[in-house]
């Protein structure tokens, strides 16, 4: 099963089951059924916005500065410019 079928999957089993709670199939409290399961698609979208926000500052704060790459970058930069001026593109 590739990733897309296995998330396509959980989401038709999450969106079903959510619709069997709203539609009181399966019984609840009247509080947690009244209050709670209207919210929960807005409480599951912040919750993942949080996720994802948690995630980008984490790899923000864990990145790795590589000065070889930049030296290695800087260099084909340079080949760069010398080979287009020997074509005659002024790069300056």
């Amino acid at each position: 099963m590739t990733r897309a079928q296995q998330t396509i999957s959980f989401g038709l089993l999450v969106s079903s089951v959510y619709l069997a709670l709203y539609l009181e199939l399966i019984p609840l409290p009247p509080l947690i059924q009244n209050e709670i399961v209207p919210v929960l698609p807005f409480w599951a979208l912040v919750s993942f916005g949080a996720l994802l926000l948690f995630r980008l500052g984490f790899g923000i704060l864990t990145f790795n500065d590589v000065p070889e790459a930049h030296k290695e970058l800087m260099d084909e930069i340079e080949t760069a410019k010398v080979d287009l001026r020997k074509l005659g593109v002024d790069v300056d």
